[in-house]
């Protein structure tokens, strides 16, 4: 505490000491000071540091009633001295207070900081990407023995869990029922473990088999999967750890 104290104190000691100088000097050595003062403020604008553009304007405003003072003292100290010290200090902080705003221009004209959000706002304000709705599309389970129609043409004929499609790709091991995606980039399958899905990529040429998996629904193109009716379901780029695949 006693350090932040000393600062100011050594401010108010060296004003203080400012005021008491011009108050001591005659007034016709004052005034040409603070007059040199004020122009190295104008000219000088540009090339000052905070720090000592500060120091001038505190030693403008504190220094004219000093100057002011031994006005009065070098014209007698009476009556009409003192007004004409009080006209001074009118005129002189008038042009001080006009000084000090044509400095001060550039600051008034940037534009305004946008105010600061509450923490209400803040609160209430998203996080992360934007959220999406996602409403799955039920699945249509075809059983094999009805050679179930393929999307893309033809059908699928299936025998002792070997299936072929129209296009003569084949697929094996597969169980009682297979689905298609909408446009039939998808087919998926139940294996004859019952525990197991194929699941075939057709555009990609990919084929992926997860155990203990079912197929939860379709957001689109892109099939989600399940580990129960109660679990959460996934979309399959996180089911297989590659969240950045675009599917």
């Amino acid at each position: 505490m006693a350090r932040r104290r000393w600062p100011a104190s050594r401010a108010l000691l060296s004003v203080a000491a400012w005021m008491a100088l011009l108050a001591v000097l005659p007034w016709w050595l004052g005034l040409p000071l603070l007059l040199s003062l004020a122009a190295s403020t104008v000219l000088l604008q540009h090339r000052l540091t905070g720090t000592h553009a500060a120091m001038i304007r505190r030693a403008l405003r504190w220094g004219l009633p000093g100057m002011l003072f031994a006005l009065q003292r070098s014209l007698g100290g009476d009556v009409l001295a003192w007004g004409a010290a009080l006209l001074g200090a009118l005129a002189g902080y008038t042009l001080l207070a006009g000084l000090e705003a044509w400095l001060d221009r550039e600051l008034r004209r940037a534009p305004p900081a946008p105010p600061s959000p509450e923490w209400p706002e803040l609160a209430l304000a998203p996080s992360g990407p934007p959220a999406r709705i996602i409403e799955l599309q039920p699945v249509r389970w075809q059983a094999v023995v009805d050679r179930p129609p393929d999307p893309l043409g033809g059908n699928v004929v299936c025998s002792d869990g070997h299936c072929r499609l129209a296009t003569g790709e084949c697929i094996d091991d597969v169980g009682d029922a297979i689905a298609f995606s909408a446009s039939g980039r998808w087919l998926v399958a139940r294996l004859r473990d019952e525990r197991s899905l194929l699941l075939w990529d057709r555009q990609r040429d990919r084929r992926y088999r997860l155990r203990r998996w079912q197929l939860a629904g379709w957001d689109g193109e892109q099939p989600w999967l399940s580990r129960g009716d109660d679990a959460m379901p996934l979309a399959l780029p996180a089911v297989l750890g590659r969240d950045d695949d675009e599917g």
